[in-house]
């Protein structure tokens, strides 16, 4: 048999190409090769940090994983954090040039993110088979299945904007969600961008009838009454990152792994990790809020500042706020921390592969989300899995240093928590395991060769 083609299409943000990139790890372990497309400027912060051992700066290894970049649709100057304009490019751009990628390199299969999900479209077209890969939550797949219906319920417009502000369950077994965790919903000050963003959804949502497998970064214990609702999805994670010498790193910026060695020196679970994922943004005044909030604490920390971390430019924080019993890094790599003894817990901001791998850890969590699916993943978090808690904001909706050391404490002296933390772990880890659903179902995808039954 020859060796099986997969071209992996994911949006081209840091929060879906990382699992994205795992995926394609585990294809390439099980005998396939994969491209890997990534927008140009991405593809060049990607190559910039790059860990491999080899010959040149674009292949793993014997080529298993060729890394492909490709241009975006947008001009030099357009800002890429405007995720309507963004998804305007990439429909209008890609398109030839994947079936010009398919041509050239043989590709016998196309898996996709579900925000590129129009690609299908072009698999279609070109008799090959597809596949839906969903980086975040399954409980955001079947949100974004089921749109049609919260219409119907009148939930959100036909425009895809809240009704009210409310919380709701896609079913009575299900968790409940809220108007916050609709990402096209956050630009609803600007009406134009909200409604381009949830004609794209929808169009994306379209092409899942083109594609047989619906595979999804979770684990059947994490969400079952999401398979219940919708068990065409399929669990096949948590895809965690593996760290070897001939590793790929998907992170847009330089990991600083002085930490590690930090990390060393500190006590067994003493460590707040503090990180907040590639997006979000601080005012000055809660940034320092939160500095201060750490030092009350009196515990060692390790928090990921980003250089753009803060709306103020100027603002200067690491002699500030480093000393004795912290360290501050621009980047780090996380999995590598979040396995660490000395970690106690993780104040994140609930994305999706952060709260997959600190569950992985068996870490309870401080959250506090940014936007989108973050919101329900702090309520999942916190509300259903009971494994953290979350921060109140005061009067002028701060969230203070008192808060801040107060939820340490109350958090780290709850050892029913840290019990289901770790009772939790161990449910993720037999779901990964030889033999385990998510395994099972990834060796399923994986040996499925026959012709025409994919795109059925």
């Amino acid at each position: 048999m020859n060796t099986p083609i997969v071209l992996a299409l994911p949006y081209p943000a840091q929060g879906h190409v990382t699992p994205f990139m795992s995926f394609s790890q585990k294809l390439v372990e099980n005998g396939c090769k994969v491209i890997f497309v990534n927008t140009e400027i991405n593809h060049n912060r990607f190559v910039s940090s790059m860990m491999v051992r080899e010959k040149d700066n674009n292949t793993l290894d014997d080529e298993t994983i060729k890394l492909v970049s490709v241009p975006d649709g947008l001009s030099p100057e357009d800002e890429r954090t405007n995720f309507a304009k963004q998804c305007v490019g990439l429909k209008s751009s890609l398109p030839s040039i994947l079936e010009k990628l398919i041509e050239d390199y043989g590709v016998s299969c196309i898996v996709v993110d579900f925000a590129m999900g129009w690609a299908l479209e072009v698999a279609n077209k070109m008799g090959i088979k597809g596949a839906f890969f969903f980086p975040a939550s399954a409980a955001m797949f079947a949100l974004l299945n089921n749109i049609p219906m919260l219409i119907h319920r009148g939930i959100i417009d036909s425009s895809g904007l809240p009704v009210t502000k409310r919380t709701f369950r896609l079913s009575e077994s299900m968790a409940l969600m809220s108007t916050e965790t609709l990402y096209w919903s956050n630009t609803a000050n600007d009406p134009i961008n909200a409604k381009t963003l949830f004609d794209y959804v929808m169009h994306c949502g379209q092409a899942l009838t083109m594609s047989h497998w619906w595979l999804c970064n979770t684990a059947y214990d994490l969400e079952p009454a999401v398979f219940s609702f919708l068990p065409k999805i399929l669990p096949i994670g948590p895809l965690l990152r593996t760290y070897n010498t001939n590793y790929i790193t998907t992170s847009f910026w330089e990991e600083d792994s002085s930490c590690m060695s930090w990390l060393d020196q500190q006590p067994h679970a003493s460590v707040v990790y503090v990180a907040f994922g590639s997006f979000a943004l601080f005012e000055e005044t809660q940034f320092r809020e939160l500095a201060f909030g750490l030092e009350l604490t009196k515990r060692p920390f390790l928090w990921v500042v980003r250089q753009d971390s803060v709306n103020n430019k100027n603002v200067s924080y690491k002699h500030e706020f480093e000393g004795s019993k912290g360290k501050i890094v621009e980047w780090g790599p996380q999995q590598k921390i979040l396995s660490h003894p000395s970690i106690a817990c993780f104040i994140s901001h609930c994305g999706w592969n952060s709260t997959i791998e600190g569950l992985s850890n068996g870490l309870p969590f401080l959250c506090w989300p940014y936007f989108s699916d973050q919101v329900y993943d702090k309520m999942y978090i916190c509300d259903e899995l009971k494994v953290g808690l979350g921060f109140d904001s005061d009067e002028n909706g701060l969230i203070s240093r008192e808060e801040i050391k107060a939820k340490v404490d109350k958090l780290l002296a709850d050892e029913n928590i840290r019990l289901r933390s770790r009772v939790l772990k161990k449910k993720i880890e037999n779901n990964i395991q030889q033999g385990g659903s998510s395994s099972e179902n990834l060796n399923k995808f994986i040996n499925y060769h026959e012709p025409n039954t994919i795109n059925s």
